[in-house]
């Protein structure tokens, strides 16, 4: 969870710092007093684009901190370790977003500078954030169907998995017989080219670093009285003369002499030097030993050298024609020959394609089908369950319908899918559109949501969607930001109460302007709009309990703050909002669910 927060130099806000409760937080303030601003400083957190015009005038930069408390094991965890974020003494994670005035923004997670792509791998993990921008994403196709398969969860991950799997093999069948037809004459020519060059390199027969071996022996070769002059010293230096001149004992009898003084010696200290002695007349001996065996070896051969010189030529041609050295050379011949097993354009490879091809969409078809299959049942699941919330959003009559029907193909789609006697497209996603429709009242027409709805209606078949898909979200914090918009009244106290229940199983972060809303919350903060030097308007936060409390509902109360009828509306908004809670709490110490009339009645 998202246990502290805070903001310096964003928007009206100079530096404030939020404390945040484990259930429910809301955010109210007076317009323009920057309550946004929370959302516009988590969205930073979580890796959102920074915009310099958010930047408080006259400040450098604008600053937001968070820390968060995971556990060892999550997957939060996992992110900032692979990140070489280490967590601070307490365990938690602390994440830092800073934006210049000039636009740069620097990322930091756990002390460590990190990519603004790790805070938004981490966000996904702990927090996401639902606004009215949300709302308008929702309405969009393909978001509709990723909210479907989220609430599906694994029947339809599970198969999406299995049809992914297929779907790419397929892909490539398809788009390699494609290209082998089409580009037949091209490949063929490719092919030739390729074929010659394996030609060449085949008739030279090249070895693996053999350009480098034959440069050492053509060296040799081309210097081998100077090598035999200095070997032959050497050697003679080593062994002596090989008539036993007295005058030339070479360096291996000499030092035998001295082993045979040293071994004679009575001395003890002297006796200990005769095994060194021995083990250097032994090293000397290999050498020598060597140095004979090079001096045999070592013979003038103008013929050698003349074929060493001409196998350098031909490599050169092929280090000049494949690659710049003759390891090079054979990894082109073997990419050559990997390429050529492609590009076989003959009848029977495109006919043994085109089966691969069909076999591969046979099986994705069944893949599909699962996919559809699991989605038809997750759709009327989900439908039944947002239809009961909207039944306590005071929309008593109206139901959400989620329609999966079949994509048919456009014309020349190249990722047409023969499935159960139809032709559908193959998205990477399946052969199905989802789409969300309401019937708004009995007797009116299933229409898309953004069509059957009025703006208030919308905001809380939304609501419901994200009260629905929270219960099987992962995601330990949720952020709205005035979701309630448009909504008043006793649609706005279930707004509350369905907030309330879902901070039992999640930290929930509230941004709103109804005091109906924010009698539920376990925590308030207030942000406060003043004046601050030079004019500009400066904002707090701070938390309200109590009778500031009071006064703070009695002012969203259409400014009702200063009236003893308004503190009184307040007061019993909080007496049947902390009634709420407790049956709440009580009915779950039981193990059991509040009743629907006793949830509606807050008794």
């Amino acid at each position: 969870m998202l246990a502290e927060m805070r903001i310096q130099g964003l928007g009206v806000i100079d530096d404030a710092t939020l404390a945040l409760h484990a259930g429910l937080t809301v955010v109210t303030g007076e317009t323009g007093a920057g309550k946004t601003m929370v959302v516009t400083g988590l969205h930073l957190l979580g890796g959102g684009r920074a915009d310099a015009s958010r930047v408080r005038s006259g400040a450098q930069r604008a600053v937001v901190e968070g820390r968060f408390q995971t556990t060892i094991d999550s997957p939060a965890a996992k992110v900032a370790a692979d990140a070489g974020a280490e967590p601070d003494e307490d365990g938690s994670l602390i994440a830092v977003r800073t934006v210049a005035a000039d636009g740069r923004s620097r990322a930091h997670l756990g002390g460590r500078s990190v990519p603004n792509a790790v805070l938004s791998e981490l966000a996904e993990q702990v927090l996401a954030v639902h606004g009215q921008n949300d709302q308008l994403r929702l309405l969009r196709s393909g978001e509709q169907r990723a909210v479907l398969d989220r609430f599906a969860g694994e029947p339809v991950l599970h198969a999406l998995t299995y049809y992914q799997r297929v779907r790419a093999e397929w892909a490539d069948a398809v788009r390699e017989l494609t290209e082998r037809t089409e580009r037949s004459r091209e490949l063929a020519r490719e092919a030739e080219l390729l074929r010659h060059g394996l030609a060449e390199i085949e008739a030279v027969a090249p070895e693996p670093g053999e350009d480098a071996s034959l440069v050492d022996e053509a060296r040799r070769l081309a210097d081998v009285d100077q090598l035999r002059e200095i070997a032959t010293g050497a050697h003679l230096a080593l062994t002596g003369s090989a008539d036993g001149d007295p005058d030339m004992p070479g360096a291996i009898g000499l030092i035998g002499e001295a082993r045979r003084r040293l071994g004679g010696a009575e001395d003890p200290v002297l006796r200990e030097l005769e095994p060194r002695v021995a083990e250097a007349v032994a090293v000397l001996a290999d050498v020598g030993g060597e140095l004979g065996g090079y001096l045999d070896r070592l013979d003038a051969d103008p013929a050698r050298l003349d074929q060493v010189l001409a196998r350098q030529a031909e490599l050169k041609q092929l280090t000049k024609k494949y690659a710049a050295d003759v390891d090079g050379v054979l990894a082109w011949a073997e990419e050559a020959r990997s390429r050529l097993s492609g590009m076989d354009t003959s009848e029977e490879a495109l006919a043994a394609l085109a089966a691969r091809r069909d076999e591969l969409a046979a099986e994705l078809a069944e893949h599909a089908v699962a996919v559809s299959e699991a989605r038809k049942e997750a759709a009327v699941g989900l439908a039944t369950a947002v239809s009961e919330e909207l039944d306590g959003l005071a929309m008593p009559q109206a139901r959400l319908e989620v329609v999966v029907q079949p994509k048919e193909v456009d014309p020349g789609d190249p990722n047409a899918l023969p499935v159960q006697g139809r032709t559908l497209h193959a998205g990477p996603d399946g052969v199905d559109e989802v789409e969300l429709q309401l019937i708004a009242h009995s007797g009116a027409p299933a229409l898309p949501i953004h069509k059957g709805a009025s703006g208030g209606e919308l905001s809380r078949v939304m609501l419901a969607l994200e009260v629905v898909l929270a219960d099987a979200d992962t995601v330990p914090t949720l952020v709205f930001d005035e979701v309630d918009a448009g909504v008043g009244g006793r649609a706005a106290v279930e707004i509350g109460r369905r907030l309330a229940r879902l901070a039992r199983t999640h930290q929930v972060v509230v941004v709103t302007h109804l005091p109906q809303v924010a009698a539920y919350a376990d925590r308030h903060l207030v942000v406060d709009k003043g004046a601050a030097n030079g004019g500009l308007t400066r904002s707090d936060v701070r938390v309200v309990a109590d009778e500031r409390r009071v006064v703070e509902l009695a002012r969203m109360l259409a400014g009702m703050d200063s009236t003893e009828t308004g503190r009184a509306h307040a007061e019993e908004l909080l007496d049947t909002a902390t009634a709420y809670k407790l049956a709440q709490a009580r009915f779950r110490r039981r193990g059991k669910s509040v009743p629907k009339k006793r949830e509606r009645s807050g008794k």
